[in-house]
């Protein structure tokens, strides 16, 4: 074999000796990388400083409440506005201006009110009678009065010219339109007068109502989405709880019969995806001649309405073929691998004896979770504090042509400033949340710093994880007599060492990955801000700059994880562990190829069959599909909702379980290649390797009798 020839040695650095002293991860050991544990250091003092000023200066009001032309927000406790929860548009219809979908406003005035419009009306036929200009003076400004004319109500834009019968929409006043033999209707009428004597079609007022919630529909799903949730969130944690037991009864069932799971698993995920198959074919053949149902999905396009896609044949198709792909490429893959599997079952068969002799390290994700639910937490609360940091500008809105239109102003003074005495019919009206002073130019820095210091601080809690569980397993592979050799409490003891020693090694690891994601995430706001205007061979440069730098995270995330497990078992800084990893694996890349990737293949059709099974079951329960459901499950906007998030939270509950398997495999497997090369199988230097694995690569103790 390669490895054993001393020029492929030398290309790829020496194999480690024997050293009796040798007995797993050294205690004797120094801080390592010290230079970057002060930079991580002062990186986090300087996010909680961000964090601090994000919090004094934001106001996350601003995107949950609506805000009238004075910048208030409507309908918020404690303020005047309390018991004025919706907002009302002058003029709806100029809502259709294209400045809309630029600045994010209609260029009419807005005002919080009690209620929305429920008739129609004028101001001119309103004024001349009591009861009527009282019921309408509920949508004018203050100060309107029963002596002032109608021409001065509208030249000091006090009043709307017209009301339309409306209906609240995301705590917004928009028009009651509907349809009526094919008809647009607004309150049962087609025609409507618009308050300056002329007669108007309903359907005029669709462009000012279509532009008005471009900017809001979004926010319209989001809510539905959150009343899924409320719903349904009883539901989802017993299928979250499903999947943790059933990953951990995988887990304890794979301790004791890994042989026979394995096998039982690579079936039922085959088994699995080919009734996904079977169930999308049922689902398309059932829409043949359905009304609608051919419709493309490039005829369809971008609906809020998610359920609309699974009317379509197309969709269905879709995910036949997607499945079927996946099911040829994993029956592909253990056709080819099938004499590789069984050195994999026996790596996965100690990995359990590991697992089973290290039982605190099936509970040690959890502790990562709570990290990384902290640090998510935190940038979150940042992110929404910053980007509501913003103070309201207001800007000048004008009927006729104006020089000063659209430029900045200041209402409580507007009415006495120049720009009213050039432009009479011009209004200050409140625009957008910006700012000019030297915070708010350097906020897209602080938002910037704010999304690094994240991927940081999580790359940062995963080595961390990877490290400890590390240094854990690595003092069971070489303990000689287990368990009486380990340590008592082998995952606190290897946590206690990560953190007192090599805080600066896991920072500077993660510091390296976190760059070139935050240059991915760069890459990404690049392509999306040049995608109208990019030429092919930019496009092609992007495209080959974001697939560069994924390999590059993937290559550096699969280096970082071999250097903590060699800093763990030595206690060397992150370069010299990141190289004696390298060179190690260089050395034994054929059984790199074989044996780890394979085990990897493994454990991942293992989540796939949690994700599978949960996935199945969530989607029977919430889509009513099966009847001793129906009354059970919660009536949802959205059914996919609760499905959807059930099987991403299986799918991280079961990589949880099993990137304990995997961080022991990969640990064992390092472990494994060290014995190679550190031992002979004599007497003064016996392999530590367990006899099955002994026996699969034909090494053998001199001790033992010949098999």
């Amino acid at each position: 074999m390669p490895e054993e020839g001393g020029e492929y040695y030398g290309k790829h650095g020496e194999p480690r000796k024997y050293d009796p002293t040798f007995k797993g991860p050294i205690q004797n050991r120094g801080c390592t990388d010290i230079v970057c544990c002060i930079l991580f250091i002062l990186a986090i003092l300087a996010y909680f400083a961000v964090g601090i000023l994000a919090w004094s200066q934001g106001d996350p009001r601003k995107v949950i409440y609506p805000t009238d032309s004075r910048g208030q927000f409507c309908g918020h406790a404690g303020t005047p506005l309390e018991k004025k929860p919706y907002l009302f548009y002058f003029n709806i219809m100029k809502c259709a201006s294209p400045m809309v979908l630029l600045e994010f406003q209609c260029p009419t005035t807005q005002m919080c009110v009690d209620k929305c419009p429920d008739k129609f009306m004028t101001l001119v036929k309103a004024y001349h009678n009591q009861k009527e200009f009282d019921y309408y003076k509920n949508f004018c400004k203050e100060g309107v009065t029963n002596t002032m004319g109608i021409p001065e109500i509208l030249k000091q834009g006090l009043c709307p010219t017209m009301l339309t019968p409306s209906v609240p929409f995301t705590r917004r006043c928009f028009p009651a339109l509907g349809k009526k033999g094919g008809v647009i209707t607004v309150g049962n009428t087609s025609h409507f007068d618009d308050g300056t004597g002329k007669m108007r079609e309903a359907k005029d007022l669709v462009d000012g109502v279509k532009n008005a919630t471009v900017v809001i529909e979004a926010r319209q799903v989001v809510m539905k989405i959150f009343e899924d949730y409320t719903q349904s969130w009883y539901w989802i944690l017993i299928g979250l709880v499903i999947a943790m037991l059933t990953s951990l009864l995988f887990i304890v069932l794979l301790r004791f019969l890994a042989g026979i799971m394995v096998w039982v698993m690579i079936a039922l995920v085959i088994l699995v995806i080919g009734y996904g198959i079977f169930h999308c074919y049922m689902e398309y053949a059932a829409l043949k001649g359905e009304p609608g149902a051919n419709v493309t999905l490039q005829d369809l396009g971008f609906q809020t309405d998610f359920s609309v896609y699974l009317q379509i044949r197309q969709t269905w198709l879709a995910f036949m073929i997607i499945l079927a792909i996946v099911e040829v490429i994993i029956i592909l893959l253990l056709i080819f691998l099938r004499k590789r599997i069984l050195i994999a079952v026996a790596l996965i068969k100690e990995a359990s004896r590991a697992i089973g002799h290290v039982m605190s390290s099936l509970f040690y994700p959890l502790f990562t979770f709570l990290l990384l639910a902290v640090v998510i937490a935190y940038w979150a609360v940042t992110a929404v504090f910053l980007s509501t940091s913003n103070q309201p500008v207001y800007k000048v809105f004008n009927e006729s042509a104006c020089s000063h239109s659209r430029e900045t102003c200041e209402p409580a003074n507007y009415s006495t400033s120049l720009m009213k005495a050039e432009c009479p019919d011009s209004e200050c009206l409140f625009a957008f949340y910006g700012g000019e002073t030297v915070y708010h130019k350097y906020l897209i820095g602080l938002q910037f710093y704010n999304v690094f210091l994240f991927f940081w601080c999580a790359n940062f809690v995963t080595a961390l994880g990877q490290m400890t569980l590390a240094g854990a397993f690595a003092s069971y592979y070489w303990a000689f007599v287990k368990p009486d050799d380990m340590p008592a409490f082998p995952v606190f003891a290897s946590l206690g060492r990560s953190l007192r020693y090599h805080t600066g090694t896991l920072a500077f690891g993660s510091l390296i990955l976190s760059i070139i994601q935050i240059i991915r995430v760069l890459l990404e706001y690049l392509d999306h801000k040049l995608k109208g205007a990019q030429n092919k061979f930019t496009k092609f440069l992007l495209c080959c700059l974001k697939c560069c730098f994924w390999c590059l995270e993937k290559f550096v995330k699969f280096l970082n994880r071999n250097a903590y497990i060699m800093t763990a078992i030595y206690g060397k800084n992150f370069c010299t562990a990141a190289r004696d990893a390298f060179l190690l694996l260089m050395r034994n890349m054929i059984r790199v190829a074989v044996l780890d990737k394979v085990t990897d293949f493994l454990l991942f059709l293992g989540k796939l069959l949690i994700v599978g099974l949960v996935g199945v079951f969530a989607f029977f329960f919430f889509s009513g599909r099966v009847k001793a459901f129906e009354n059970t499950a919660p009536n949802l906007h959205y059914y996919w909702v609760p499905i959807i998030t059930v099987v991403i939270g299986s799918y991280l509950i079961a990589h949880g379980f099993f990137s304990v398997y995997s961080m022991c495999v990969d640990t064992l497997f390092l472990c494994f290649l060290e014995d190679l090369e550190r031992n002979d199988g004599s007497a003064e230097r016996p392999y530590l390797m367990p006899e099955s694995l002994r026996k699969i690569l034909k090494k053998k103790n001199k001790n033992e009798p010949a098999q």
